[in-house]
C-alpha cells in the first residue's frame, strides 16, 4: 500500500525534516513520489514515476527549505494502475466555481460502483483518481443546483455522506484539501496517525519523528484549519481490515484489463 502525509497549520512551517524521513520509506513504497505546496488558489504539484531515494530532483528540492501552511505527501505502492507519472498522487482539478481541490489516498476500492464510469474517463488507472473526479462530480452537481459556491457546513456535509457510503468494504485513507480545509478520513485502524503542535497539525501513515503521534480519529471525516480540527463527521463503523488475498486477486483483475 501507499503512505500518505499532510500538514495543516497556522503559519508557514518548515517541513524538511519530516519530508526526508517520510521520503525514506519509499524503499517500500517505489512506484513513485509526489508533492502539493498549496495554497488559496493554486497547487504547486511535483511528482514522479519513480522510487523517491532515486530522485535527484527530490533530493536537490528538499536541500531548500520547504515551508507551508497546506502540503500533501505521497509514496506510491502499485496495486491498481501501472508505475506511470499519470498514476502518481496527488490529484489536482478545479470544481464548476473555479475552487482548486488536490488529493492522496492510501488504500483499494474493491466495489463502490458510483466509480465505475469514471474508468472511462480518468486519465490514468489508479481507483483514487476515481476517488478524486467523483468527489469533484458530486460537488459540481450540488453547486450547479445551487447556482453558487456551496458553504464549508454544506460541502463538509456532503463530503461526509459521499464518504460514510464509500467506506464500506474499502479501504479509504484520504487526505484532501481546497486550499483553506484539510480533510482526513481513516477506516484501517493504525494506519494514520496524528501530531498536534502549537498552531500545526501533521497527518502521517506512520509516524515520523520521535514526538507525541497518536492514532488519528478513527471511521469518520475530519476538517482542518489553520491547524486546528473544526469539524468531526458522522461516525461510519465501516472499519477496513487488511486483507492481503482480496487485494491480491483485484490487482491480477485489473492487470488482465
Amino acid at each position: 500500500m501507499c503512505e500518505i502525509f499532510g500538514v495543516s497549520a497556522l503559519n508557514d512551517t518548515v517541513l524538511n525534516d519530516y519530508l526526508r524521513t517520510f521520503f525514506s520509506h519509499s524503499d517500500y513504497h517505489p512506484h513513485g513520489w509526489g508533492l502539493a505546496c498549496i495554497s488559496r488558489d493554486s497547487a504547486l504539484i511535483e511528482k514522479e514515476s519513480l522510487k523517491a531515494s532515486d530522485s535527484h530532483y527530490l533530493r536537490e528540492r528538499l536541500s531548500q527549505p520547504v515551508s507551508e501552511k497546506l502540503m500533501l505527501a505521497h509514496i506510491r505502492y502499485a496495486t491498481i494502475g501501472n508505475v506511470e507519472y499519470k498514476n502518481c498522487h496527488p490529484f489536482t482539478g478545479r470544481d464548476c466555481e473555479g475552487r482548486r481541490w488536490t488529493l492522496i489516498h492510501n488504500g483499494t476500492i474493491f466495489d463502490f460502483a458510483p466509480l465505475n464510469p469514471y474508468i472511462r474517463k480518468q486519465r490514468g488507472d489508479t481507483d483514487s483518481e476515481r476517488v478524486f473526479l467523483y468527489l469533484l462530480d458530486r460537488l459540481n452537481e450540488a453547486q450547479r443546483r445551487r447556482g453558487a459556491r456551496l458553504p464549508f457546513e454544506e460541502r463538509f456535509a456532503l463530503f461526509d455522506s459521499i464518504i460514510c457510503d464509500m467506506a464500506a468494504g474499502n479501504k479509504l485513507n484520504l487526505l484532501f484539501s481546497d486550499g483553506k480545509y484539510l480533510y482526513a478520513h481513516t477506516n484501517c485502524e493504525g494506519t494514520l496517525h496524528i501530531l498536534s503542535k502549537r498552531g500545526c497539525t501533521l497527518l502521517a501513515t506512520k509516524p515520523l519523528s520521535r514526538e507525541a503521534w497518536k492514532p488519528a480519529p478513527f471511521g469518520r471525516l475530519l476538517a482542518f484549519r489553520g491547524g486546528k480540527l473544526v469539524k468531526t463527521g458522522t461516525p461510519h463503523g465501516h472499519a477496513y481490515i487488511e486483507n492481503e488475498e482480496a487485494t491480491r486477486l483485484l490487482y491480477q483483475i485489473f492487470a488482465n484489463l
